[in-house]
């Protein structure tokens, strides 16, 4: 969540995927999202589409001049997916999570995650 205004408004990142909540590394990621954004101003980046099927935002998000989701990926914590028709910046954020996996960053030391946030999510289906 980021305040736009005076409002709360939940951001969904543009094209990385990080591990759930109880998911491996899920509770590292959030942290480092965390830390990226608090209390900083940040600026967001649209796409084509500035809604996901949920009505939440989709952005890139900036501090200055880095971007939080290419550093999630960049530093083991997500990784990169193409969500049409959103795919402004995914050939940067595959070079960052080969980086990454080369450079053993994150999940990346261990050899990646178990399973992917998708696949995770599809397994632990919420009833």
């Amino acid at each position: 969540m980021i305040r736009l205004g005076d409002r709360p408004v939940e951001v969904r990142l543009i094209g990385v995927d990080a591990p759930e909540w109880d998911q491996e590394w899920g509770v590292r990621a959030k942290a480092f999202s965390l830390q990226f954004c608090y209390g900083k101003e940040l600026r967001l980046e649209y796409d084509k589409e500035r809604k996901d099927r949920y009505g939440r935002l989709l952005a890139y998000v900036y501090d200055g001049t880095t971007m939080l989701n290419e550093a999630l990926v960049k530093n083991g914590l997500a990784v990169p997916i193409l969500v049409r028709p959103n795919g402004r910046y995914y050939r940067k954020f595959k070079k960052a999570g080969k980086t990454a996996r080369e450079e053993r960053r994150g999940f990346w030391l261990h050899g990646g995650l178990s399973m992917t946030p998708g696949q995770w999510r599809k397994k632990h289906r919420k009833s």
